[in-house]
């Protein structure tokens, strides 16, 4: 399937979806499986609609790094259980999102490049918005039962170790730190994932997005 062809359809499915508040879809797939990507694009498409798109990452909500690295800055367990603040994701986005009562949303509470908190705005969602956020863990225990349409980007380790090498260089180092990185905290992590949470099986669809520009559907939605 084109690329294009693709993001059309996940777009007419999201916005036929009915709720009494926004929907909140969620893209979620290992590290550098293409995440942000689909999900920017996938905003564009949905703006055509006249849809009001609310953009959030996993990346606005990371733990301070005394919490990230408490069990090492290569553990996978930190990576998987010590990366994200969970609780405020909830706070901050899936519950006022999921209430007509609400709608009052933030983007972001923390900047990891920094290190530091962020004073986002306050922003007022339409009750017809739709939510895309991107990012790993998404459907995890805490927080799977709050998305009203998942989806699950399938790219295989080798590719995504080789996609971050030439992506991630400017904060994570040279390409042999890089793979080291991959292969001892985010590989293992995203397995202790798999294990843990059984992310496939909740996805509404899974699209194998190893090449990006004919990304093949392997799992179809129902909705």
């Amino acid at each position: 399937m084109k690329r294009s062809e693709l993001l059309k359809y996940l777009a007419t499915i999201i916005s036929a979806i009915n709720t009494n508040h926004p929907v909140r879809v969620a893209i979620d797939g290992v590290d550098a499986s293409g995440k942000t990507f689909m999900a920017n694009e996938l905003a564009e498409e949905l703006k055509l609609l006249n849809k009001q798109v609310i953009r959030v990452s996993v990346d606005g909500f990371h733990n301070p790094k005394e919490i990230r690295y408490k069990k090492g800055r290569n553990s996978p367990e930190g990576y998987y259980f010590d990366s994200f603040d969970n609780k405020a994701i909830i706070e901050n986005v899936l519950k006022p999102l999921g209430s007509i009562a609400d709608l009052r949303y933030r983007k972001a509470i923390f900047d990891f490049k920094t290190n530091s908190t962020v004073d986002t705005p306050t922003e007022q969602a339409s009750s017809d918005a739709i939510l895309l956020m991107d990012g790993v863990f998404l459907f995890r225990p805490e927080l799977v039962n709050y998305w009203d349409f998942k989806i699950f980007l399938d790219v295989d380790f080798k590719s995504t170790i080789d996609r971050a090498s030439k992506r991630d260089g400017y904060y994570l180092g040279s390409e042999l730190e890089i793979e080291k990185k991959y292969r001892e905290r985010y590989v293992p992590g995203q397995k202790l994932y798999f294990k843990e949470a059984h992310p496939k099986e909740f996805a509404d669809i899974i699209i194998n997005n190893t090449d990006l520009a004919n990304p093949i559907i392997v799992k179809k939605s129902t909705h």
